[in-house]
């Protein structure tokens, strides 16, 4: 069932959303090659307690980092650790905090120094794909209207998108309904109405769009090793347009 939620409960998603956008900046201000994922999973937790906020992926399914940091062919779930990055490299940080028992989830793919140019144009894409979907998050349309504006931008720009992981709801639980895939015909799913809330994210691939679990039991890559780029926010619907709780751009 999704949930509509009330005016306080979206008080307190935006409170979570703010500081789950902020730990996201956090995390874009130290990445530089020489950094390991472990030190920018470090900036994060910090950057959360500091706004007296809990981190919302830590031991969540017993995962083992405060974010998820996934570099190159990694897609999502990737664990902080020792790995270097290194100038040339893209990475994805996935951000989840928690305020008064609501959840902000929100992601973006950053470059390590100088990256390719096909790199850069693979997270400009992701990103342009999160925003043409969220153009079609209004009262009364179809989940699948904005699945389907995210799979038409990332195939017409050469890309591929994941498809056995989706956006998800998103208030007193990390996960609700409903999902949001990143692909399909417009037309289906659930009709949004005003106090949804739900995390729109699309992850596009450089090559195919088939994926597979590394043996840590989290880290998801790419089948190919194929390159990928991850945007999202939890977004609040509205009688107009959307409301991006977890917006750190404005704020950059």
């Amino acid at each position: 069932m999704i949930h509509l939620k009330s005016l306080r409960e979206i008080d307190a998603m935006r409170r979570a959303g703010a500081i789950t956008g902020q730990a996201l900046l956090a995390a874009r201000r130290v990445i530089e090659p020489g950094v390991t994922t472990k030190q920018v999973d470090s900036e994060v937790r910090r950057a959360i307690r500091k706004a007296g906020a809990t981190p919302a992926f830590l031991g969540y399914g017993g995962f083992p980092g405060n974010c998820c940091v996934s570099v190159n062919d990694e897609v999502i779930h990737g664990i902080p650790g020792r790995r270097v990055l290194r100038a040339g490299d893209i990475v994805s940080i996935d951000v989840g905090a928690v305020w008064d028992g609501y959840y902000g989830d929100a992601a973006a793919t950053f470059p390590v120094g100088d990256v390719p140019e096909e790199a850069k144009r693979l997270i400009r894409v992701a990103r342009e794909c999160f925003y043409k979907g969220i153009a079609f998050a209004r009262e009364g349309v179809h989940v699948s209207d904005i699945s389907c504006a995210v799979q038409t931008h990332a195939e017409r720009n050469g890309f591929s998108v994941v498809r056995v992981w989706s956006g998800h709801g998103v208030g007193s639980k990390l996960h609700e309904e409903p999902e949001v895939p990143n692909f399909g015909d417009p037309g289906h799913g659930p009709r949004l109405r005003r106090g949804m809330t739900f995390a729109v994210e699309p992850m596009i691939n450089a090559g195919g769009c088939d994926v597979r679990t590394k043996s840590d039991g989290w880290t998801v890559v790419t089948l190919d090793g194929g390159w990928s780029a991850h945007f999202e926010h939890t977004i609040l619907v509205t009688s107009d347009l959307p409301d991006l709780l977890t917006d750190w751009e404005g704020t950059a």
